[in-house]
């Protein structure tokens, strides 16, 4: 990763870490968000810092906020429910900061799953994202954790999952997506967390994504 910045913004319920790596002429911000705060998940996730170097390779900057309880981040886990208006809290200081950019939501596991709300409300509020990127979405029954009823979300959407991932099962994130007709990108071999096959993520927003 190249050189960031680290924020602490006043949010809803206290503060909210986010690290920011501005960009000298930027065609887009990218909000990136981690996994499951109660099972490790951070803003240095690599699945995470792998989406916002794929981000900083179109030109954005991009944005990586700590859930509560986690880092600087202060309040306690609320099951995407306070989460989403963190993030939508962040959103608001970053258009604030950077100006009307495009902006894009992407989202690693427990942190696909609050994209795909932050998305949903945006687009209640006539202020779409211009793209989503989900990998290892949290949907349906994920054992040790809860039962995710993941949001709608546009067609164009793209959606990475690993056949091997034993966290999020393949066929729960299939079933999400088959109503919503979106399609499922799915790397051969890769668990939830995509050892050795981090650089087909990157690839695939690089020739996906447009600016």
């Amino acid at each position: 990763m190249s050189t960031h910045e680290r924020h602490l913004l006043d949010g809803p319920s206290g503060k909210i870490e986010v690290f920011v790596e501005p960009h000298a002429a930027p065609q887009g911000i990218a909000l990136i968000a981690h996994p499951h705060p109660l099972f490790g998940g951070t803003a240095d996730n690599k699945v995470v810092t792998t989406l916002a170097r794929a981000f900083r390779g179109l030109d954005c900057i991009t944005l990586r906020p700590s859930f509560r309880g986690v880092g600087g981040s202060e309040g306690e886990h609320d099951h995407g429910e306070q989460e989403t208006d963190d993030l939508l809290h962040v959103h608001a200081w970053a258009a604030q900061r950077f100006g009307d950019l495009p902006l894009y939501l992407a989202g690693f596991s427990f942190g696909a799953y609050v994209i795909t709300r932050v998305a949903k409300r945006l687009a209640d509020e006539g202020t779409p994202a211009r793209r989503l990127v989900l990998v290892g979405t949290a949907a349906g029954y994920v054992e040790g954790a809860r039962n995710y009823e993941t949001e709608a979300v546009a067609t164009d959407t793209i959606v990475i999952h690993g056949d091997r991932d034993e966290t999020v099962k393949l066929a729960n994130v299939l079933a999400w997506a088959e109503p919503l007709e979106i399609p499922v990108q799915v790397i051969a071999g890769a668990d939830h967390f995509f050892h050795r096959k981090l650089h087909i993520i990157r690839d695939i927003i690089q020739r996906n994504v447009g600016k």
